[in-house]
């Protein structure tokens, strides 16, 4: 190729050996309405963010509203200690359903109208649970929440990841994970203003709150778009080009980004694709995708099996092992955790694109180890005292702030932009399924557990689940700060790659030669 400048222009020769003039004048570019008002573009990218995470306001909302409906719960309707675990487990264990659906369903219809039937199967869910006379109808809510749930946890990431620029797509990536803890504070808050209700009716008002989520993604779903990357899947191609358009600030940007995602949908080598299912490969997976795989089901794991979703479901009961007495003094330090894990979420927005994903998850994991292992000492030898309750509550504030800064939101960060286009959002469902069974699971055997061997050592097989994490960031999770996502593909090719998390761009050229 030869270049020869030439005043505002230079000269480059195409693949027929034609020579083309390229205007670099930026006025010739305004002309030609190449250069837009950047901030009006970010501001359009931080909506369609915001509107395709409000589905986990729904998630955090019933993770929070529950620790404290349950209270009133199984005193209304009689409700045991088995059935109260059940109760609150199984909407992470058959979230899984709408996560394995969800893939699916995101590459036929499109992952905009995914997120509209996550919203109208929880909203659905809400409603029954609202209203439930028994605990058998409860359940049959329940139910159908958690498939909403596992719908929107699986889809949000993915939209975001895929319309979002490369330069902010961690910050962006992070929302679902903020509006998470956002929903868990405002159920914190729900538990605390309606507790004074008389107890038949004030924890169906705290679950039927949660139904209003679900009316703003309905009307927003007719305002922000299709995702780009589905569009040219589909073989939409000018379509794809408006929204990149109005997701990117110059002409140039929108043509490199449609030329790379034209690639990895495999335009040019349609005819292998077509005869390779998604599934198969999963399930017989290359090296570099068995490599995605690790990385990506293995941090959903863990975020969960640390136990997040038992400090945040069973706070009141974590509170009152300390020492605390009353309900009004356990929902009142409740808000107290979901303040410090809402605070520390926006935290990391700041720091992801910044820092990086891996130097946060360090300081994550070993953070969380230590508050796991100091919660576990406390409750154990410190009896009911004052330093006790305060310790405990320092503890848990601790963690949840040391998971939100790190492991919270890079978790799906990380398994929405590690995985190829054309298994992204399979492998993204699979990933969700690990985390969903893995929080169940451990909603499902807390309170046994903890009758079994005391809180406090429960929390001490926390503290060391959480340790194997910061073993499992060190080996298995790569750098992806500041990479293109095809650059990200390059990083599993080879286990040094993948290990020292370093790509250089003649790797991701090398890349896309092999696609052609």
């Amino acid at each position: 190729m030869g270049v020869q400048e030439n005043g505002n222009k230079y000269r480059r020769m195409d693949a027929n050996g034609k020579e083309e003039d390229i205007a670099l004048s930026q006025s010739l570019e305004q002309e030609q309405g190449f250069v837009k008002n950047g901030s009006d573009t970010k501001k359009y990218v931080i909506a369609c963010a915001i509107v395709a995470s409000l589905n986990s306001v729904l998630l955090g909302y019933d993770v929070g509203v529950m620790s404290g409906a349950i209270i009133f719960m199984k005193d209304d309707l009689k409700i045991s200690e088995v059935q109260q675990e059940v109760l609150v487990g199984i909407l992470s264990i058959i979230s899984l359903l709408g996560s394995l659906a969800g893939g699916k369903t995101s590459d036929v219809f499109g992952r905009k109208w995914t997120i509209g039937v996550a919203a109208v199967v929880f909203q659905t869910g809400a409603a029954i649970m609202a209203l439930a006379p028994s605990f058998a109808v409860l359940m049959m809510g329940r139910l159908l929440a958690g498939v909403g749930i596992g719908f929107g946890v699986m889809i949000a990431p993915v939209y975001i990841a895929e319309i979002a620029p490369s330069v902010a797509r961690g910050s962006l990536t992070s929302f679902p994970e903020i509006f998470i803890n956002l929903g868990i504070l405002l159920g914190y808050i729900s538990n605390y203003a309606f507790s004074g209700l008389p107890p038949h009716i004030n924890w169906r008002i705290m679950l039927g709150v949660g139904i209003l989520p679900s009316v703003f993604i309905g009307l927003a779903l007719f305002v922000i778009p299709e995702s780009p990357r589905w569009l040219m899947m589909q073989h939409r191609v000018d379509e794809a080009r408006v929204v990149l358009t109005k997701t990117n600030e110059s002409e140039k940007e929108v043509e490199e980004r449609l030329a790379e995602i034209q690639v990895a949908a495999g335009f040019a080598n349609a005819e292998n694709d077509e005869h390779k299912a998604v599934w198969r490969e999963i399930l017989r997976p290359s090296p570099a995708v068995k490599r995605m795989l690790i990385t990506g089901c293995g941090i959903q794991c863990f975020q969960q099996i640390t136990g997040i979703d038992a400090t945040v479901y069973y706070s009141p009961t974590i509170f009152q092992g300390a020492g605390i007495k009353g309900n009004t003094q356990l929902l009142a330090a409740t808000v107290a955790v979901g303040f410090t894990k809402t605070i520390f979420i926006l935290v990391a927005i700041f720091l992801i694109d910044k820092v990086g994903r891996k130097p946060l998850l360090y300081v994550s994991t070993i953070g969380m180890t230590i508050c796991l292992l100091t919660l576990s000492l406390t409750l154990t030898f410190m009896g009911n005292g004052g330093l006790g309750i305060g310790l405990a509550i320092l503890s848990v504030c601790g963690n949840v702030a040391f998971f939100s800064v790190g492991i919270g939101p890079i978790c799906w960060v990380l398994s929405s932009e590690i995985f190829p286009l054309r298994l992204r959002a399979q492998a993204s469902a699979l990933g969700a399924v690990g985390s969903r069974v893995s929080s169940g699971a451990v909603a499902m055997s807390f309170l046994s557990l903890s009758r079994a061997i005391t809180v406090g050592g429960t929390f001490f097989i926390f503290s060391l689940i959480s340790a194997l994490s910061v073993a499992f960031v060190y080996t298995c999770v790569p750098e992806t700060k500041g990479k293109s996502l095809e650059q990200i593909e390059m990083l599993f090719q080879t286990e040094a790659e993948w290990q020292g998390g370093e790509v250089e761009l003649g790797d991701a050229e090398r890349l896309v030669q092999e696609k052609l």
